[in-house]
C-alpha cells in the first residue's frame, strides 16, 4: 500500500525547513477521540475549543492537545489535566507545567505575553510552575488528519512509554504528514520527522545535555521556514550541537529567495541564502489529497562573516 509517507520517503525528500512555526507551545491534555480540527471536534468543549483559538491567533502560541500513549479513554469533563507552556527561541527557553480541573482557564492567559516568552501569566493562572522532569516528546497520531500519523505514530509513542519515556504522549498536529512519525521535543522545540525509537531516545539525552541532534531534524519550530534551514545548516557547517548557541536574527528577501543571518552567541555570524523551490516529481502532501509539488528550503551557499573589529578609543 503507498502511503503520502512511504512516497516521500522513497523521493528523500529533504526534511530541513519543514518544521510548523511556533515561538510558544500550549498544550493541554484531552483523552478520548480527536477529530482532525481537535480542538472544536474532540471531547473539548467546542466552544471553548474556539475560544482558544481565537485568543492565540497572531500571539505566536499554537495550541496542541495531548493525551499519554496507549488506550484514549475519557474520563470525563471533570478530570485532572496536565498543561504545559513551553518557549523556544534561543536565550529565552523555558518549559513549565501545570494542572487543571477547568480548561476554561486557559482563558485567563494572557496569550500575548506568552507569545512572548514571559511565563508568568501561566504560573499566575493555572498555579504552573518551572518543568523539573524529563524533556517531552511528543509524537503526532492524529489518525483523523491523516492515517499515517496513525499507522506510524501510534506504535512509535506506545513504544517509547513502554520502553520508561516518562516525556512521551501523543499530540493532535504537528504538520508535514508525509514524514510521518513526526516528533516536536520540548523545551528547545526541535522537530523532527522519520523519527523511530532509538533515534528519538538519543534525541531526548542530547536535550538532557543541552544539545542538538540534527540527524532527522526538520527545524526549530521559533523560525519561520528559511531560517529553520539556515540555523540547521550553520549547525552542521560549523559542528556546532548546543542547543542554545545560534539564533536567527534577521531574514532579508522573500519567496523564493532569502538571505538570513543566523548569529552565534560568541559573535560569529553566517549570511545564508535560502531559495524555495518544488519538491519534484509530484507527490501527495497527505493521504488521499491530490498530487502536487511541495515547497521545500534548498540552502544555496553558507558563509561565514569576517569579524568586525570595534576600536577602543584612547
Amino acid at each position: 500500500m503507498s502511503t503520502c509517507t512511504t512516497v516521500s520517503r522513497d523521493l528523500d525528500e529533504p526534511l530541513a525547513g519543514t518544521a510548523a512555526t511556533a515561538r510558544t507551545w500550549l498544550l493541554l491534555e484531552q483523552p478520548g477521540p480527536w477529530g482532525a480540527k481537535a480542538l472544536t471536534s474532540s471531547h473539548l468543549d467546542p466552544a471553548l475549543g474556539r475560544a482558544l483559538e481565537a485568543a492565540a491567533r497572531d500571539t505566536g502560541v499554537r495550541i496542541a492537545l495531548i493525551r499519554r500513549p496507549g488506550r484514549h479513554a475519557d474520563c470525563g469533563a471533570h478530570a485532572e489535566r496536565q498543561v504545559y507552556a513551553a518557549h523556544t527561541t534561543p536565550g529565552n527557553v523555558w518549559l513549565h507545567s501545570a494542572t487543571t480541573w477547568a480548561p476554561e482557564q486557559l482563558l485567563d492567559l494572557d496569550f500575548t505575553a506568552l507569545g512572548t516568552g514571559d511565563p508568568r501569566t501561566f504560573d499566575a493562572a493555572l498555579q504552573g510552575r518551572r518543568h523539573t522532569g524529563d524533556p517531552l516528546a511528543l509524537v503526532c497520531t492524529n489518525g483523523k488528519r491523516d492515517r499515517c500519523c496513525a499507522l506510524l505514530g501510534r506504535p512509535l509513542a506506545a513504544e517509547l512509554a513502554a520502553s520508561g519515556v516518562a516525556g512521551a504522549w501523543e499530540v493532535t498536529h504537528l504538520g508535514g504528514h508525509r514524514f510521518s512519525p513526526t516528533l516536536l521535543v520540548l523545551p528547545y522545540g526541535y522537530a523532527y520527522g522519520r523519527a523511530e525509537a532509538h533515534a528519538v531516545k538519543e534525541i531526548l539525552q542530547g536535550v538532557r545535555e543541552g544539545r542538538v541532534v540534527t540527524e532527522g531534524c526538520r527545524g526549530n519550530s521559533a523560525w519561520e521556514r528559511p531560517g529553520q534551514a539556515a540555523e540547521l545548516a550553520v549547525r552542521r557547517a560549523c559542528g556546532e550541537h548546543a542547543a542554545e548557541a545560534l539564533g536567527v536574527v534577521r531574514t532579508d528577501g522573500a519567496a523564493p529567495r532569502w538571505e538570513v543571518t543566523v548569529a552565534h552567541t560568541d559573535g560569529r555570524l553566517w549570511r545564508v541564502i535560502v531559495a524555495q523551490g518544488a519538491s519534484l516529481p509530484p507527490r501527495p502532501e497527505s493521504c488521499g489529497s491530490a498530487l502536487g509539488s511541495p515547497a521545500r528550503m534548498d540552502v544555496v551557499a553558507v558563509r561565514e562573516m569576517p569579524r568586525v573589529t570595534i576600536p577602543v578609543a584612547c
